[in-house]
């Protein structure tokens, strides 16, 4: 079955009552407040991943769900934070109240089998709402478990591990660390390699708050003209970048930007493409937020076991029509500028700017937010059954206002290509210009001046 048919597959999931899951020894009773860079209000949403586990012989007769829920008990001693709950108190300030309550599981089986699921998993998966359900009341900010996972198995033996992560505990990097934690107890560690370290005060605003950088990814821009984009008749798509692709694109560069990274190259391309696609006033302002990891940052660098969120959203800001206009290099050198962009003083001025303004959102009218999750270890985690077939992000397009972020995700495709997998949400009608431009780009029929109008094969 290939991944065209897999979107369409259906299956039933037999799930037990949820239950939480708490440390397995007594925990401190305490009150942790998170950084000044955690509860701003970008943050307070729900992020959902997922991982596929094949069947594996050595552990026949075990059971994932079993050993998985043991392991999150135990590695709960060492995260207790997690199984906490989250309180607001002045200023919006969140903190996590160490009650030890536990986080949010359930146990499930589904009626399919992994290869049913098509030879490209990728997101958009079919079923995902029972893959990971939402169990009622459980998806606040506050007074909310802080993590649910859900551990389903398959008719073929694998199983499915499928998580939702309350955002202003951790970041991929923290999440990640906290997965594997998870899978080194489950193979019969009796701590984690990487012990948590807390010190989320590294992160907090100076007193007294002093903005000292430019920070156009927290504008206040009115939506003028309703181009927030509609919630209804959401299209979701994932593009596989290979080798070939990549060329493809690379051939728009111009010969002094020639040593910019894929990441930068598919920013640039992706956001041109999806700009053309939805169509703003030429002369309104549109916005690429590219996440960067700011733990290396530091100096000294951040705690190894830090698990907090530890990145900024630096931003690339142009007119509509500029963009699109302009040859590919135009996009690129705004892009390459944005992650050169982010030191610890800029992480510093965050922090006071969230102190003095109230904790905002980052912009979200006509803006394109981009996180590359290529090297982030979702698909290392290992419970026992080996690595992952897929493991990172669900969906695209997560977040308060959902549409406006894309992953970049490491994946291999039949024919044994490594690439990137790129899910992509649009309407409806700007889908079909995306692809359009994305495939004029691809197979090189645009003219390589001025409309580098690069576009990406569907992976669906």
């Amino acid at each position: 079955m290939d991944s065209k048919q897999s979107s369409k597959l259906v299956f039933t999931v037999r799930r037990q009552n949820p239950e939480l899951i708490a440390p397995a020894k007594p925990t401190p009773r305490e009150t942790k407040f998170l950084s000044d860079i955690d509860d701003q209000e970008g943050l307070r949403f729900q992020i959902p991943v997922i991982q596929f586990y094949s069947k594996n012989s050595s552990m026949e007769g075990k059971d994932p769900v079993n050993i998985i829920k043991k392991a999150i008990a135990e590695t709960l001693v060492f995260y207790y934070p997690f199984a906490g709950r989250l309180r607001e108190g002045n200023g919006r300030k969140l903190m996590v109240d160490c009650t030890g309550e536990g986080i949010m599981f359930v146990e499930a089986d589904a009626d399919v089998t992994l290869e049913e699921f098509g030879d490209e998993l990728q997101p958009p998966f079919p079923c995902l709402e029972e893959l990971l359900y939402d169990v009622p009341n459980s998806a606040g900010v506050l007074h909310c478990p802080l993590l649910l996972i859900q551990v389903t198995r398959l008719r073929c033996g694998g199983f499915i591990f499928a998580l939702r992560l309350n955002h202003t505990m951790s970041d991929a990097p923290g999440l990640v660390q906290f997965m594997t934690a998870v899978g080194e107890i489950a193979c019969g560690a009796s701590a984690p390699s990487v012990l948590p370290v807390w010190c989320r005060e590294l992160l907090n605003a100076r007193n007294p708050p002093q903005v000292t950088c430019t920070h156009h990814e927290y504008d206040e821009v009115p939506d003028t003209k309703g181009t927030i984009i509609p919630l209804d008749d959401m299209v979701h798509k994932s593009f596989f970048f290979g080798p070939a692709e990549v060329s493809a694109l690379r051939r728009f560069v111009p010969h002094h930007l020639r040593k910019c990274s894929t990441f930068e190259l598919l920013t640039a391309v992706l956001w041109r493409c999806r700009t053309m696609s939805l169509k703003p006033d030429p002369e309104e302002e549109v916005r690429v937020l590219c996440i960067v990891n700011a733990r290396s940052r530091f100096n000294p660098p951040l705690p190894t076991g830090y698990y907090g969120n530890a990145f900024a959203f630096p931003v690339a800001v142009t007119t509509a029509a500029k963009l699109r206009k302009n040859p590919l290099g135009y996009a690129l050198e705004l892009v390459k500028k944005t992650k050169t962009d982010v030191t610890e003083e800029y992480m510093k001025s965050v922090a006071d700017l969230m102190v003095l303004k109230g904790r905002p959102h980052f912009t979200v009218v006509r803006t394109y937010l981009v996180s590359d999750v290529t090297r982030g270890g979702f698909g290392e985690v290992d419970f026992g059954w080996g690595k992952a077939v897929y493991g990172g992000p669900a969906k695209g397009g997560v977040g308060a206002i959902p549409g406006v972020a894309s992953f970049y995700i490491p994946f291999k495709n039949k024919k044994g290509e490594n690439g990137i997998v790129v899910p992509i949400c649009l309407p409806g009608f700007a889908m079909e210009t995306f692809i359009k431009e994305l495939d004029g780009m691809l197979r090189g029929d645009a003219p390589l001046v001025n409309t580098n109008y690069a576009i990406i094969r569907p992976a669906l």
